[in-house]
């Protein structure tokens, strides 16, 4: 037991040593739990630039642009009647949008026909998008109700009673609170990943070969790091941007040491298998945006090829995303998660059992210098 408390002790003394490590294992986290939200802060995409084509510029039209100036969700670039000056508006990034208010619009509604309105929305930028449509639509919306009160017995025509949406998990409707709680189980991830696998690396660059009581003393370190790691990121940083969290809390805490645990083995594997700690950030650069998209977060997996969700759901990446986003947000019983969690524990043992067989039982391949 002494000895396994000095190989703890002295993995951390190692890693607060290696600059590439510390920063990696340690500094980043803190670092991401706050540059990364803060860059969401704001939520929501605000005064997203539009142009008004009035045709009609009647006091029907009048009122809706009035009405839509106070959108907070956009920003009336122009007001025009030429619709082709509108389109290249769109076309030379001026505006995201383009509200089309026809030339008959007023007699349209009075004979019950659904006005023609026109709403064009440039899909260069979603979440813009989104949020110019979604300020237009209130506005148009709210106006033809109350037009249409005033000529109720003129006509038969009634607006459709709307739709509200009512999100039952991101209250905000924000892309921080979407992203960052996807994105947070990824952190962990890549940090383990290219953290121990830098750590074991340079181990085996000196001819290192791990004594057995050393290895699981590197894991029980590397669990520590991170495990606090992911429990800071899912509770103190949750807590600090005000994201949905701690739906499931004794469900966070069985599923965190899981999830690091598995993504430790994957760690050390790499580290075994590298000649060098520098080729283990040439592999992170390249794999970190495909596993985010894998995940299922950005692109829904059903909208994927048949073969790329089978892949996906190889990853343990895929498993922890979905995961925490269930127990974290929505606050499902452990019992739904179970599947991932056998999947997380029973890939976890693979991975170490593997690890453990090259760096321990193992002998390092010695270098061999070739001189011309």
């Amino acid at each position: 037991m002494k000895s396994f408390f000095f190989y703890y002790q002295q993995t951390f003394k190692n890693i607060v040593k290696n600059n590439s490590v510390f920063t990696t294992l340690i500094v980043s986290i803190l670092m991401y739990s706050f540059f990364y939200p803060t860059a969401y802060k704001a939520q929501v995409a605000e005064h997203i630039p539009i142009v008004i084509v009035d045709e009609e510029q009647s006091a029907l039209t009048s009122k809706i642009i009035s009405q839509a100036a106070n959108s907070p969700h956009i920003h009336i670039q122009a007001v025009t009647s030429n619709f082709l000056e509108a389109e290249q508006m769109v076309k030379n990034q001026k505006a995201e949008a383009i509200l089309l208010l026809p030339e008959n619009l007023s007699q349209s509604l009075m004979h019950g026909e659904m006005g023609g309105i026109g709403l064009y929305l440039s899909t260069a930028y979603f979440l813009q998008t989104k949020e110019a449509g979604t300020g237009l639509a209130t506005s148009i919306e709210y106006t033809l109700k109350e037009y249409m009160e005033k000529f109720g017995e003129a006509s038969q025509f009634e607006i459709e009673m709307p739709i509200h949406d009512i999100p039952l998990f991101n209250t905000l409707s924000g892309y921080g609170s979407y992203i960052f709680p996807a994105v947070a189980s990824l952190i962990i991830h890549q940090t383990i990943l290219l953290g121990l696998a830098m750590l074991i690396a340079s181990y085996r660059e000196k001819g290192w070969s791990a004594q057995p009581i050393e290895f699981w003393a590197i894991f029980a370190t590397i669990l520590t790091i991170s495990g606090l790691g992911g429990l800071y990121l899912y509770g103190f940083t949750f807590w600090l941007y005000e994201y949905p969290h701690g739906g499931n809390f004794w469900g966070m805490l069985l599923a965190v040491p899981i999830y690091v645990s598995c993504v430790i083995g994957l760690g050390m594997l790499l580290g075994s298998l590298v000649d060098m700690p520098e080729r283990v950030g040439h592999l992170i650069v390249v794999t970190s945006i495909p596993l985010f998209l894998l995940t299922g977060a950005a692109w829904p997996h059903a909208a994927m090829p048949e073969w790329m969700q089978a892949f996906a759901w190889v990853l343990p990446s895929t498993h922890g995303v979905q995961m925490f986003v269930q127990l974290n947000q929505m606050g499902v019983p452990t019992a739904i998660v179970v599947p991932k969690l056998i999947y997380l524990a029973t890939l976890g043992a693979v991975l170490l059992t593997i690890s453990y067989y090259r760096l321990v039982m193992m002998k390092p391949m010695e270098k061999v210098e070739v001189q011309g």
